[in-house]
């Protein structure tokens, strides 16, 4: 059921978007996490609803931006693994159509697009992507693709920049942030945000985009957020009884992106505890935006939205980051927070609405574009989630399964998900795993080669089957699938582009 379109722009809603980067689904206080304490958002989750089986089709930042931004699927947007430099060229993306429809529209910290200053639509950013290697090498002079940087820098009084404490952008040590907290990006982000909130045109409905780099290393949330954790007791990570027999390979000097096969329990606990300690500043800064929004007294006139790009592994699976499709990276995040005073059906009193479908996240823009009345552009493969929740009736025939995938140090990786299970498909062997998610969502044990399960084994390869039919690298042969050794991050329509 589509909302019916205000009479003018200036009777549209506010949307705010709030997107993190490298979230894992499983980590909010609402959804019963053991350690993470994520109250603020916890009660913004609460009045509204909660997708238990959110998945990123291709968790890395650059695809999953894409897909957040585009509501294409891999398959279209053409970004099948992480590859920097490669220029976003989209006609028609979620700000733009805001834009076009008489929105104020702001972006503020991470895009991650190329070129670096592109807008993809919205009428301003105000950016921070985080340490780039690609935007370093093209760019000594970082001012000209950050702005945080030289704001940073003319508070601190020296030539800071933001990663002077040492910590690796895609590492797992951990240091508290060592200057002022109101200097952390974090914060930055925030009152960027709450900066744009407070002078926007009255005249007109926003659209805001918050985007915050962290929980993404470096590990360096403020001392006390980390000290919130650092020695609390946390379960041991989930190591499958397959994962000798498939990561072996990749745990090589080669790879520097990959901590030890299996980080020290001291190092670990560290590491876990500075992450955490990032969920738990980003809950309060987000409240603090919350605080902003009641105010101005915008609370009964927007829509707010919680997402995150991609997951983490922390040592699941002895996986540190992201990239492969396990539920610690591939799952993400996602509840919308109606207007105050608005009335859900099926919610009861101080808890959400909880969904099961497979959602992913290009259904994040025909969502928000249906929650502000407004028409989804034919090109748009993602679907909206609102009649899911809006009415019972309405929601049959939504998707039966979602399909993912990520080049990743043992080739292509693809995974097909209806939400109660899992079948993943290793492109260059040709191994297939198929994992319970209702009984075992930690994906303890593989049962592709369980006769209980051989049906659901056959179902689940036939959807992939369909759904890479006819791609270009081969993946399918005479109805079959076949394995293909190589494959490049961005097919061949993007490769033309560079």
């Amino acid at each position: 059921m589509n909302a019916p379109a205000p009479a003018s722009a200036s009777d549209r809603p506010n949307v705010i978007l709030i997107c993190t980067d490298q979230w894992r689904g499983d980590c909010l206080g609402v959804l019963g996490h053991p350690v993470v304490e994520t109250p603020h958002l916890d009660m913004l989750a609460s009045t509204g609803v909660v997708f238990r089986n959110c998945y990123s089709a291709t968790p890395s930042c650059i695809p999953a931006r894409a897909a957040l931004l585009t509501g294409l699927s891999q398959r279209t947007h053409g970004r099948v693994g992480y590859r920097d430099g490669v220029p976003w060229n989209y006609d028609v993306t979620l700000p733009g159509e805001f834009t076009r429809n008489g929105y104020q529209t702001e972006c503020v910290g991470k895009m991650h697009v190329y070129p670096e200053r592109s807008q993809l639509g919205f009428q301003h950013v105000t950016l921070h992507d985080g340490f780039l290697h690609h935007a370093h090498r093209h760019h000594p002079n970082l001012d000209r693709v950050d702005d945080y940087v030289p704001w940073l820098r003319q508070r601190a009084g020296h030539d800071a920049d933001y990663a002077e404490h040492g910590m690796s952008c895609n590492g797992y040590t951990v240091r508290p942030w060592p200057m002022d907290e109101h200097l952390h990006p974090t914060n930055w982000v925030t009152s960027e945000s709450i900066n744009f909130i407070r002078n926007r045109d009255p005249r007109k409905p926003f659209f805001l985009m918050t985007s915050y780099h962290r929980p993404h290393p470096p590990l360096d949330p403020p001392a006390w957020a980390f000290e919130q954790y650092r020695d609390v007791e946390m379960p041991d990570p989930p190591v499958g009884d397959w994962v000798d027999e498939v990561f072996g390979s990749i745990y090589e000097p080669h790879n520097p992106l990959q901590p030890p096969k299996r980080m020290p329990a001291r190092q670990l606990q560290r590491a876990r505890a500075g992450y955490y300690g990032h969920l738990t500043h980003i809950d309060h800064q987000v409240h603090r935006l919350f605080e902003t929004l009641n105010a101005e007294g915008l609370l009964g006139n927007t829509w707010i939205v919680f997402v995150s790009d991609h997951g983490d592994f922390l040592g699941d699976h002895n996986l540190y980051a992201k990239t492969f499709p396990y539920e610690g990276a591939a799952r993400v995040p996602l509840f919308i927070c109606p207007p105050a005073g608005t009335k859900l059906p099926g919610r009861t009193a101080g808890q959400p609405v909880f969904r099961d479908e497979p959602v992913e996240l290009r259904d994040v823009m025909p969502t928000l574009l249906d929650l502000a009345g407004l028409d989804v552009p034919a090109s748009v493969e993602g679907r909206s989630t609102a009649p899911l929740w809006r009415d019972a009736a309405k929601h049959a025939g939504w998707r039966t399964h979602l399909h993912g995938e990520h080049t990743t140090p043992l080739g292509s990786v693809h995974y097909v998900t209806d939400g109660g299970a899992k079948y993943v498909w290793f492109a260059r062997t040709g191994r297939e795993q198929l994992f319970d998610l209702t009984h075992d969502r930690e994906e303890r044990t593989n049962l592709a080669g369980d006769p209980a399960w051989r049906d659901r084994l056959a179902a689940m390869r036939q959807a992939l089957i369909d759904e890479l039919t006819g791609r270009e690298e081969g993946f399918v042969v005479n109805g079959a699938l076949q394995t293909v050794d190589e494959v490049d991050p961005v097919r061949p329509a993007l490769r033309e582009q560079r």
